[in-house]
């Protein structure tokens, strides 16, 4: 009889954790990664007071609309610049090249940089640094603007790369004043709404 008992509570326990980790799932892998992490004490970007009331990331629905494949023209011999940031901390980047791409019959265009910090670390040097805003922020999503990252591994032969704005994520500033956060530049904001990817943090 303890057996069964024993058994039925590792049963209820089994269940409650796997509630609690649905509850964080969200509709892609991607999701449910951030949702993962921002979850984790030592990896969370969130203040004490807003990890404990965490129940997951907001985001708009996916949408393929915000899937699109961008020319990419590389800046050649671009200079080195500081990059203003939330604090008074001016990191080192370069223009790295020009993406064109149409959503909803609109030509857009984004500036991609390359952080030069990155260049000294295997595990960052293939990164690219992707900030813009849209006409959904300061309401629905994050005043500051979005980023995205784009590896330089990821664009094809042809001089294309695919940019899938429904894996944006917010600068750590959008979650706690603790961080210091590039700026996105003026000339990458996309005159449009890109109804997707990460939503605005409401703080509790």
């Amino acid at each position: 009889m303890k057996k069964i008992y024993l058994l039925c509570f590792l049963t209820v326990c089994i269940s409650c954790n796997s509630q609690d980790k649905r509850a964080l799932v969200g509709e892609t892998e991607y999701q449910q990664k951030e949702n993962s992490r921002f979850k984790d004490a030592s990896k969370s970007p969130l203040d004490k007071k807003d990890l404990k009331n965490f129940k997951g990331l907001e985001f708009f629905p996916i949408d393929s609309t915000f899937i699109v494949n961008a020319t990419f023209t590389k800046i050649v011999d671009a200079p080195i610049f500081e990059m203003a940031t939330t604090t008074d901390r001016k990191p080192l980047y370069k223009k790295y090249g020009v993406l064109n791409f149409i959503i909803n019959g609109k030509e857009l265009q984004l500036t991609i940089y390359q952080s030069q910090s990155n260049l000294a670390s295997e595990e960052y040097e293939d990164y690219l640094f992707l900030p813009f805003t849209d006409d959904t922020s300061g309401e629905d999503s994050y005043g500051g603007g979005r980023y995205m990252d784009v590896m330089i591994s990821d664009i094809n032969k042809d001089g294309t790369v695919a940019l899938n704005f429904n894996n944006t994520y917010n600068p750590y500033c959008a979650y706690s004043d603790r961080y210091s956060c590039p700026l996105t530049p003026r000339k990458n904001h996309l005159d449009i709404e890109i109804n997707a990817g990460i939503k605005v943090f409401k703080k509790h």
